[in-house]
């Protein structure tokens, strides 16, 4: 176990659209210093097909640092590793995605360690509650609910969306939304993405 300090950088806590560098940047650096006093040729690190496609800022570190993705060496994506998972009895072969807190945030909206906890104490609770899939969003006073499409039938049964609505007051939202979209894997990349994809219409 080793503990990063990504949010006394600056250029990390100020959460641009290549936040995810600066955070690899942080933890490749500290392993890499632990790979050279143990005598390790290299660093490997999850990155699967799947992240090829998407926004993943972090990789640049990777690749300037060549930190290796065997995963992706292997032609592996997320599908694929839970079969092979299920296959050889991992209990991890099903477990939800868990990506960084961070990534509630919108770009430009400063992170700060208090605002890591709201999001934390939030998703323990909606995960009290019985959800396996969904994300709290956070944007300021408003914390904006994403469901799997397959679980947000169980936020009206049982008083759920109401006890939810509580507890995030308590822990300082002042408004809770639903995304009627359900969850979506990164969607504060989505404006990002269609940004770029509007840029890249526009060139001759």
């Amino acid at each position: 176990m080793i503990e990063t300090r990504e949010l006394d950088n600056p250029a990390y806590a100020a959460n641009p659209p290549n936040r995810c560098f600066f955070c690899k940047e942080e933890l490749f650096a500290r392993l890499g210093s632990i790979a050279a006093s143990e005598g390790l040729r290299h660093l490997v690190y999850g990155a699967t097909v799947d992240d090829l496609g998407d926004h993943r800022p972090g990789m640049l570190s990777a690749r300037q640092r060549g930190v290796k993705a065997p995963l992706i060496d292997a032609g592996l994506g997320k599908a694929e590793i839970r079969e092979l998972s299920r296959a050889v009895g991992l209990p991890t072969w099903d477990k939800p995605a868990m990506a960084c807190l961070s990534s509630r945030f919108p770009y430009g909206t400063t992170i700060t360690a208090e605002k890591l906890r709201q999001v934390d104490r939030a998703e323990a609770f909606v995960r009290s509650l019985g959800f396996r899939i969904f994300r709290v969003r956070h944007h300021g006073d408003l914390a904006r609910l994403e469901v799997a499409r397959a679980e947000m039938a169980h936020l009206w049964e049982e008083g759920r969306a109401e006890a939810i609505a509580a507890r995030f007051a308590e822990i300082g939202f002042v408004h809770v939304a639903v995304d009627l979209r359900g969850y979506r894997s990164g969607s504060l990349n989505e404006a990002l993405l269609s940004l770029r994809a509007k840029k890249a219409e526009a060139k001759p």
